[in-house]
């Protein structure tokens, strides 16, 4: 690994599906809010990290947000 690598931080594959759903769900979305389908992509990006639940189970976070403004 190269040393700009590390210091633009790691990429983390996603398929096109998965950033479409990135594009259209910006920041904050209530799991409930979500057909089948959307539920198994954000479980997805869940285990990737790219997305993490909130503490109340029912909000997803946009994590790339969080890491891009600090």
């Amino acid at each position: 690994m190269k040393i700009h690598q590390l210091l633009s931080g790691l990429s983390i594959p996603v398929t096109n599906e998965e950033q479409n759903f990135i594009d259209k769900h910006e920041s904050f979305i209530k799991i409930t809010s979500l057909d089948e389908h959307d539920q198994w992509l954000a479980q997805s990006l869940v285990r990737k990290g790219v997305m993490s639940v909130a503490q109340d189970n029912v909000t997803l976070v946009n994590n790339l947000n969080e890491k891009n403004s600090k």
